[in-house]
């Protein structure tokens, strides 16, 4: 299946909202911690047991898009919008029939995040990275931010929206399936909006206006992974993601475990509240950051994102159970951070690595996203696991996780350091890129024909 070809004349501001609105809908995904309670609760698990789902769904994600971002390359971003709406939508209708049944196994085979679902995950998240760049070029951190906001802040809308059903439904096993039927259903009718509505660029000057995209040295998605470069990347992604999602995870918990004791705790409302703060903050950032890229450069931006949050990081270890304010800005500075590096990732490969396969490129790079979505919720729910179990409760059962974030965000500052301009050895021909780029145009304009 291949996109239409744009038309002239055809508003290429019409692209991000076909990109949003898969990204919204899979950005569902972060609001897994409204679930756990009630799963816990319904079918006796723990809190490691719980967030199996959402760390499976991260590894498929950066599995899928691995390898399929070649392919998404190659058949386009309608193919990869198609299949990413039937994963994710067939995942939520699988863990409904897992929670009717009380057989979690389907939940974690299936759910938004689960097996399937994480691929639909996985390309649906890369989907428009490459067509964007392309229709952006003169504006790359602000366009694929605009898009990638969408993942993060479509746990603003499912946030809510999940506790709201939850409250209607039940939280027992009958209710927790209905909620999961009701999402698989809505969101595979709001994805078929971005699978419809999504075009390409007819050629290179009527997408941005300018002669040509690849300018500047161009790197083949084979060459990028052989160069110091790209594992940099991965290693300062990883952990930057690792230091997000541990408490994105883990979010309503944490909060109401900081503030247990005090006079007055959090109740199960407030946490799904702030939930969606946190997700708020994630769209921002990922919008705001990004964009500020296009002005400061990546490895700036790279910089605050790791060193400021480390800082974050070290408040909410010493000070964060005795304000309740003070908690909720550092996690949000925390979430924008994380959710800035998702959205410049894309337009860092393509200053490192050039627009030739930068979508390929980034979705090997999201390899890195699977490692960071097993160590960050591993990380804070085995220590949270092992505290409890020595009697231990409140902000106790975070401080040596806290510290570990902290120590992860330092390794990635100096790995940000490190990188430098990819050498010219594993540069492309300069006729052998835009020869490419020209035949793959070609193809897709006689498929569509």
């Amino acid at each position: 299946m291949s996109p239409p070809v744009a038309p002239p004349g055809w508003s290429r501001w019409l692209v991000p909202p076909a990109a949003l609105s898969v990204h919204l809908s899979i950005g569902q995904a972060y609001a897994w911690s409204v679930f756990k309670p009630p799963l816990e609760s319904a079918l006796g698990l723990s809190g490691t047991q719980s967030a199996l789902p959402f760390q499976l769904g991260i590894v498929m994600l950066g599995l899928s898009a691995a390898f399929g971002g070649t392919l998404v390359e190659r058949r386009g971003p309608r193919w990869a919008m198609t299949v990413a709406l039937v994963c994710f939508s067939s995942g939520f209708l699988l863990s409904a029939l897992g929670a009717a049944t009380e057989q979690y196994w389907l939940i974690v085979l299936g759910y938004g995040y689960g097996f399937v679902g994480g691929i639909g995950l996985g390309i649906g998240y890369i989907s428009p990275v490459s067509t964007l760049i392309k229709w952006f070029p003169d504006r790359p951190g602000m366009a694929t931010g605009i898009a990638i906001m969408g993942f993060g802040g479509g746990a603003l809308i499912a946030s809510p929206w999940s506790a709201r059903m939850l409250d209607s439904f039940g939280t027992d096993n009958v209710g927790i399936a209905l909620a999961f039927l009701v999402h698989g259903l809505t969101y595979a009718v709001f994805m078929l909006l971005g699978v419809l509505l999504v075009r390409v660029p007819r050629t290179v000057r009527e997408a941005s206006g300018t002669p040509a995209v690849l300018t500047g040295p161009q790197v083949s998605a084979r060459s990028a992974v052989r160069t110091p470069q790209f594992w940099l990347l991965w290693l300062v992604l990883c952990l930057n993601v690792t230091a997000g999602i541990g408490i994105l995870e883990k979010a309503a918990p944490m909060i109401t475990d900081f503030f247990a004791d005090t006079s007055a705790p959090v109740s199960a409302t407030a946490a799904a509240g702030f939930v969606a703060l946190l997700s708020a903050a994630n769209m921002a950032g990922r919008i705001g950051w990004s964009t500020t890229s296009d002005l400061i450069g990546r490895k700036n931006i790279y910089r605050v994102y790791l060193g400021a949050g480390a800082l974050m990081y070290a408040l909410i270890r010493l000070l964060g159970d005795s304000s309740k304010p003070l908690f909720v800005l550092c996690a949000l500075v925390i979430l924008s951070f994380y959710g800035g590096g998702f959205a410049t990732v894309p337009a860092y490969l393509k200053d490192l690595f050039g627009t030739y396969q930068v979508g390929a490129i980034h979705g090997r790079l999201l390899t890195a996203w699977s490692t960071a979505g097993v160590l960050g919720p591993l990380i804070v729910n085995w220590v949270a696991d092992r505290q409890e179990e020595a009697g231990r409760h409140g902000p106790s059962l975070y401080g040596l996780s806290l510290v570990v974030m902290i120590g992860l965000l330092v390794v990635g500052f100096v790995a940000n350091e490190l990188i430098r301009p990819v050498h010219p050895r594993h540069h492309l021909p300069v006729p052998e890129a835009p020869k490419k780029e020209a035949a793959d145009e070609r193809r897709q304009q006689s498929e569509s024909a």
